[in-house]
């Protein structure tokens, strides 16, 4: 496929694109934009200008195959690599097929606005994305520059606030940074009752409680769960030999509150989990969990494995909390990881408990059994509750 080039625009417009990148738009034989890129655009007689098909992903290779050949120029705001189209290009095309040249980003406008480092700032998309991403970030103390998505977005994101108790934060919401019409709407979340322009982000200094960090182990009672959930001590410990690590995939089998998945994606923001759950409710219950807890891309399917694994993401790691000793589970778990995959198995039961030494012992690995104790009250005293034994099976799969 020929080469597309990406020329990003500011908040100023087309008055705001140097001389020689106006001419390379005017010069182009196709330009794909949003609809607010295209009209801003002076006429060119003979030139095709299409708008970016919805939904984007899906419908961009058949247009980029319907233009191949021609001289193709995109659209985008400010930096094209900043949520934007860019990425989405590099992708589908290879680095080599896309150049891009790139206005100042709303990002660095807003850090330049609020005077903020960029070491000391954190960084949500909401474009395109449920704005519960938010909440994967609060933390009492941090900064956070939100890209909305629309005018709508600042609305929402006070909302989540209050609910999740940051109802305190500093709120400024930026508007048409970088044009002569910018605006600075300041409040707390909780004060927040604004217009906010169509094209804004939002600076947060957030004033909050200690929700929970990014490492493993988050109180059993930040998930709503009907007592099918992997606790915490052992949560940690799971996680731990998982390694979830930037990008990576994780199949959480028989997911229950979906904890291990939520707090996997929980450790960078471009993991992925896949949950599968066959009962109705719970599944349910791990997108409520997951929206929560920040992590609203966290994807559930409802049924049981090992049926409904076939056809999944290949996994880089795989989390089985129930239904080890269903026919099939630990060899189609072991079967679709690569190279360095890791396999996490628990059970409680004596029949799992068999299945897990039968695995080590064919597969090797490591057997370990937990027995965690918290105290309790036995009268006027103080004694020690011991939790249900489990028994862990950990892998890294090794090269064929």
């Amino acid at each position: 496929m020929s080469a597309v080039t990406v020329i990003g625009i500011g908040a100023d417009g087309w008055p705001g694109v140097t001389a020689a990148l106006r001419q390379r738009v005017l010069d182009a034989e196709v330009v794909l934009g949003g609809t607010r890129h295209l009209e801003m655009l002076p006429d060119a007689p003979g030139q095709v200008r299409e708008a970016w098909p919805s939904p984007l992903r899906e419908g961009l290779p058949a247009l980029l195959w319907k233009y191949d050949g021609r001289r193709v120029v995109a659209l985008a705001s400010g930096d094209p690599f900043v949520s934007g189209i860019g990425g989405t290009l590099v992708d589908l095309l290879g680095r080599s097929a896309v150049v891009v040249e790139p206005a100042v980003s709303s990002v660095a406008l807003a850090r330049a606005r609020m005077g903020w480092d960029d070491a000391t700032v954190e960084v949500v998309s909401t474009v395109g994305r449920d704005a519960h991403a938010v909440l994967r970030a609060l933390a009492p103390g941090h900064r956070l520059v939100v890209l909305s998505s629309d005018a709508g977005t600042p609305t929402q994101v006070a909302g989540l606030l209050v609910v999740a108790g940051y109802g305190s934060s500093k709120m400024t919401v930026l508007g048409d940074l970088g044009s002569r019409d910018e605006t600075h709407l300041a409040s707390t979340a909780a004060e927040w009752g604004g217009q906010a322009p169509q094209l804004n982000v939002i600076a947060l200094e957030l004033v909050g409680p200690v929700v929970g960090g990014w490492s493993a182990g988050l109180p059993d009672n930040a998930f709503e769960h009907d007592g099918q959930l992997t606790k915490r001590d052992l949560r940690a410990s799971a996680l731990a030999r998982l390694a979830p690590t930037p990008g990576a995939v994780l199949w959480d089998v028989g997911a229950g509150a979906g904890s291990v998945g939520i707090e996997w994606m929980r450790a960078h923001p471009t993991c992925r989990t896949i949950a599968i759950e066959g009962n109705v409710e719970r599944a349910a219950r791990i997108t409520r969990n997951a929206l929560a807890l920040g992590v609203p891309a966290l994807e559930v399917v409802q049924g049981r494995a090992p049926e409904a694994l076939h056809g999944l993401p290949t996994p880089d790691a795989i989390f089985v909390g129930g239904g080890a000793t269903a026919t099939g589970v630990i060899e189609n778990c072991l079967a679709a990881l690569g190279s360095g995959g890791r396999l996490v198995v628990h059970g409680v039961t004596l029949e799992t408990e068999v299945v897990l030494a039968n695995a080590h012992q064919k597969h090797g690995g490591e057997l370990t059994r937990h027995q965690i104790e918290t105290a309790a009250p036995i009268g006027t005293f103080t004694g020690w509750s011991p939790a249900r034994t489990v028994t862990q099976w950990a892998l890294v799969k090794e090269q064929s």
